[in-house]
């Protein structure tokens, strides 16, 4: 059985559409697109006149006078992530004036690239392959039902999900971390939602159990991110930037205590790699997004022993 494990999109249209091709490059029985699907932001594009509009991506003014220079952009804004919508100056100054409004629009554009995407996961994966795909910390609860009502797309969460004969259990959350994101809470009650998962197992021998947890273990060298100040900036000794483990200790306890055959994990795109916690093997993915990078993991199980290289499209 392999599986081709990806995680942390945020939004990026490429890495999607390379997501849907990954499967049949690889051979892989299983696609899984694990934690953080949308995007961060909208990009507001402004029509002045019929034939002109401007952006102003990452604080830059950028002006379209021809329609394919606008539609290259387009295409662009929604590979790095963001949702591009063509506004007048009226329709802007309205959208910000109304309360909840932004937010309002903000939903709706996850809700449709959500959808687009398992469209193109229906027609573009073949049949045979299994797909699962589910929400991460970042990601809004609206996207949930998206997926969930999808005919072939599995939504792991909450649930034991067979994979080829393998028993997995999933989940979403993660340690609290400086962003205040939809699906985080402190370590101790991460724990307790941990367990929760690892009740819905029938069974006492947890050897053959692959774990989808988003939030890597701790001090596993799948967790390393740069050090941050209170107020969200890098710390630095010179040029250097200071790395820590900020993944989960609740995790770690876990799969220490249990040891599945397998940890699959993300949300640290920076920790790409695998490592050994006892008898279980744990792998980050990483995420190079707004790159158009698909990184993944190619798995391959085989009599209760597990391998995995990394792959990237």
């Amino acid at each position: 059985m392999r599986i081709f494990l990806a995680a942390d999109p945020h939004g990026s249209q490429q890495t999607w559409e390379k997501m849907c091709r990954a499967p049949k490059v690889f051979k892989a029985d299983v696609a899984m697109m694990c934690g953080d699907l949308t995007g961060k932001a909208i990009m507001p594009i402004i029509q002045e006149k019929e034939d002109r509009w401007y952006a102003q991506p990452h604080g830059s003014k950028k002006t379209f006078k021809k329609q394919k220079d606008l539609d290259r952009f387009v295409k662009f804004t929604e590979d790095e992530g963001y949702y591009p919508r063509i506004l007048t100056p009226d329709e802007l100054e309205e959208l910000r004036n109304t309360p909840g409004a932004i937010s309002e629009l903000f939903q709706t554009l996850m809700v449709e690239r959500i959808q687009g995407w398992m469209d193109m996961a229906n027609e573009r994966i073949p049949e045979e392959v299994m797909v699962v795909v589910n929400p991460g910390n970042d990601d809004d609860y609206v996207i949930d039902e998206i997926i969930k009502k999808d005919p072939r797309v599995i939504y792991p969460l909450e649930k034991v999900v067979d994979v080829c004969g393998y028993p997995m259990i999933s989940l979403e959350w993660v340690n609290s971390t400086p962003w205040d994101t939809h699906r985080e809470c402190p370590d101790e009650e991460l724990l307790e939602k941990l367990e929760a998962e690892f009740a819905r197992l029938e069974t006492d021998d947890y050897s053959n159990v692959l774990c989808n947890f988003h939030d890597p273990p701790y001090n596993s060298g799948l967790d390393v991110a740069p050090q941050l100040t209170e107020d969200h900036r890098v710390v630095k000794a010179g040029a250097h930037e200071i790395m820590v483990p900020v993944g989960s200790k609740s995790v770690r306890a876990v799969i220490e205590k249990y040891q599945p055959l397998l940890g699959m994990h993300g949300h640290i795109h920076e920790s790409v790699g695998f490592r050994s916690i006892g008898r279980t093997l744990c792998v980050n993915p990483g995420s190079e997004y707004r790159e158009g990078i698909l990184k993944g993991f190619l798995i391959t199980i085989e009599d209760g022993k597990v391998q995995a290289g990394r792959v990237e499209l």
